[in-house]
């Protein structure tokens, strides 16, 4: 396990001097939208929060985190903020495999074209599209996402932003959540599948869908993709642990121990495949996560767009 203060104050040093948990430049992370049909007006900005786009760093992160777990290299690590935020960010940047960039950002252009089909009034713009800080919450930084929720916060309503549709839970936690609570400013925050409306005539389907811990316990929101997952004929089997009683894919803890991150999305995929049915995630760290514990995972986005009509 590494030193949970090095790995906490080097990613608060990265939000703090460049937004972002990784020190890449956003137009370098934020790509996907170029090659997607996303509306620039509309009733609601569709906020990724950059999490998808993340995952290819985060897995290339922690192949490295890995391979130095419990070794006298580990306590090097604390030494990592001194480096220069370009020079660190960019490396990082360009040692990620491209392959996994594009799939990440298909997943985006999936979810997007849902909510085309269903006819849903949103638009895009990057520059409103901002990283949450939820990690920083999440690893206990409170100050720091303060900090940061404020700049987001005061960015979106500068731009006169009220409507916000979200991707992932993380997100969307901390907005419908968190900066009321922190920031005092609120937006109607809703995920994207509360706002589908789709059919479909491919045929009865059936899934293991694994329930994200801020849908399943703290959203209370996993009623919902089962019910849109019904409606083009996707049968979600009995989980032993879903809902509010989802287990953990593992992902919050691969930053600090991926050693321990293994074992338990390892725990967690035991369950997903006692149903021997095909595993989907609808959040992309339990994507990254699972699939690094050896699932073979889709996203509900992804599954979703190739049985719609």
């Amino acid at each position: 396990m590494y030193n949970p203060k090095d790995i906490i104050d080097l990613i608060a040093d990265n939000v703090r001097k460049t937004k972002n948990p990784f020190g890449i430049p956003k137009p370098v992370i934020n790509q996907w939208w170029k090659k997607a049909n996303v509306p620039q007006k509309g009733d609601a900005l569709l906020f990724t929060g950059l999490m998808y786009q993340f995952v290819p760093y985060i897995e290339t992160s922690t192949s490295y985190l890995t391979r130095f777990e419990d070794t006298k290299w580990a306590d090097y690590l604390k030494y990592g903020k001194y480096i220069p935020k370009l020079l660190s960010g960019l490396g990082l940047a360009v040692i990620t495999p491209l392959k996994e960039k594009k799939k990440f950002n298909g997943i985006l252009m999936d979810i997007t074209n849902i909510l085309n089909k269903s006819k849903v009034d949103f638009y895009y713009d990057p520059n409103l599209d901002d990283y949450s800080g939820v990690l920083l919450y999440d690893l206990g930084d409170q100050d720091g996402f303060v900090q940061h929720a404020r700049y987001v916060a005061a960015k979106l309503k500068r731009n006169g932003i009220k409507k916000l549709i979200t991707v992932d839970p993380h997100t969307t936690y901390a907005l419908k959540t968190l900066f009321p609570k922190y920031t005092g400013e609120s937006f109607e925050v809703h995920t994207y599948f509360e706002l589908l409306n789709l059919t479909s005539k491919n045929g009865h389907k059936k899934i293991a869908l694994h329930d994200p811990c801020f849908y399943g316990r703290y959203l209370e929101l996993s009623d919902v993709p089962v019910n849109v997952l019904s409606s083009v004929d996707i049968e979600c089997a009995p989980i032993r642990n879903s809902g509010l009683f989802t287990n953990c894919c593992g992902g919050p803890a691969e930053s600090i121990s991926p050693k321990l991150s293994k074992e338990v999305g390892e725990r967690r995929i035991a369950e997903l495949e006692k149903s021997d049915d095909p595993i989907v995630a609808m959040c992309p760290i339990c994507l990254g996560n699972l699939r690094k514990a050896g699932a073979d995972v889709e996203d509900l986005s992804t599954v979703l767009a190739r049985q719609a009509e």
